[in-house]
């Protein structure tokens, strides 16, 4: 597991749920702070929909009056700037299975398949997904 001030050298998974523990000010989290430091020397690497669960989260977020539309563009602004990379669509058939044999969202199961794939962690704020994770053996960000 990587810890809060170690250094870690290779890309890792980004979750939509450390993203929106950013977004939201009243959000704190020590996994998502460890997270977002990485990102001074690391990049992150998420599914294709993560932009798209992001999106989700920020106009959610706006809607429930948690934050503002120019509180949003500055969010959207800072994000634009950290080093996360895209990965290419994921083997179907292996998100599938994920999916299935953890009861898992297909999108939720995209994540995991990206980090076996790549050979790297998993940081997530989500309980059923590092569940999931930890079964197929993918070492997750520990605060």
């Amino acid at each position: 597991m990587a810890r809060r001030g170690t250094k870690v050298a290779m890309p890792f998974v980004l979750d939509a749920s450390i993203t929106a523990c950013w977004y939201f000010q009243d959000e704190n989290d020590p996994r998502a702070d460890a997270a977002l430091g990485l990102l001074a020397d690391d990049r992150a690497i998420v599914p294709l929909h993560w932009w798209f669960e992001v999106g989700n989260i920020m106009l959610s977020g706006e809607r429930r009056r948690r934050a503002s539309e120019q509180y949003t563009k500055g969010f959207i602004n800072r994000l634009e700037r950290y080093p996360i990379d895209f990965a290419p669509l994921p083997d179907r058939a292996a998100v599938l299975v994920l999916a299935r044999n953890h009861r898992l969202t297909f999108y939720d199961a995209a994540y995991i398949e990206l980090a076996r794939r790549e050979k790297v962690w998993l940081a997530s704020l989500d309980d059923a997904l590092n569940a999931a994770a930890r079964a197929e053996g993918i070492p997750l960000l520990d605060a």
